[in-house]
């Protein structure tokens, strides 16, 4: 089973992306440029998603970072992008505080 995206529109400008399959190799590839492409995303929905790799988290995570809402995810995969946050989170700190100590 492939990755399968339909796009929902509920709003002037507002849709939902309802993910079902799995969501690995050229289908991360295809859901980042998907994503760069809908600029009104609101929400992803993971409800039938059944299997993600790691570079699908880390996209998950990212867009969960930047506002874009999971929906209806296997506990596992909320766990992981969560975690998958948290390290993202880590990191972007880690940068702000080099960035600080440089300018001083």
């Amino acid at each position: 089973m492939t990755c399968r995206i339909d796009r929902i529109v509920i709003g002037p400008g507002l849709l939902i992306l309802h993910i079902s399959g799995q969501i690995t190799g050229k289908d991360v590839d295809l859901l980042r440029s998907l994503l760069e492409q809908e600029r009104s995303v609101v929400a992803i929905d993971l409800k039938d998603v059944l299997l993600v790799d790691r570079e699908a988290v880390k996209l998950l995570a990212m867009r969960a970072s930047n506002g874009v809402e999971l929906r209806n995810g296997p506990a596992y995969i909320r766990e992981w992008v969560t975690r998958e946050r948290a390290v993202i989170n880590a990191s972007e700190q880690e940068i702000k505080a080099s960035e600080d100590t440089e300018g001083a």
